[in-house]
């Protein structure tokens, strides 16, 4: 898969805007990414991963990290709306030091998380441990990061 635009190139269509630090907003998006990442541990070490719960753990995964990300970008004073917003978020990783590898990784991941959502894909189990463990790598580090907005 393909990286993302540039940040900047988001910003300068507009799908990423300036706006004012939202902390409030920022904060839910945290609790809430903290509880489905406690939720997945949880369920992952009752249940494991099988074709009957792949899709559903990739979906969390998927929203895990995206919350982060959209706390940061609120922490830092920026929205996003439109076509593309989810892509110009996963492209803003760049901007927070995160590799290209990671960065393609989880636009990887929209990609197939869009096309569970919308067009009723399966995503095999192997694909979900994947992702779990790219989750369980990358969600300390996204932590730290809003963390530095405190």
């Amino acid at each position: 898969m393909t990286l993302p635009k540039e940040f900047e190139d988001y910003v300068n269509k507009r799908i990423i805007i300036k706006c004012s630090i939202n902390k409030p907003r920022a904060k839910f998006l945290i609790d809430e990414s903290e509880k489905t990442f406690r939720g997945l541990n949880k369920r992952l070490d009752v249940m494991g991963i099988d074709e009957y719960n792949a899709n559903s753990i990739i979906k969390d995964c998927y929203d895990i990290i995206m919350e982060l990300i959209r706390a940061k970008l609120f922490l830092d004073g920026y929205c996003s709306a439109g076509q593309f917003a989810h892509e110009a978020e996963v492209s803003y990783l760049k901007q927070q030091g995160f590799s290209d590898n990671e960065v393609s990784f989880l636009n990887e991941l929209r990609y197939f998380r869009n096309s569970v959502t919308y067009y009723g894909k399966i995503l095999g189990v192997d694909y979900a441990k994947l992702v779990v463990e790219f989750t369980k790598k990358i969600y300390p580090l996204l932590k730290a990061k809003v963390k530095e907005n405190k």
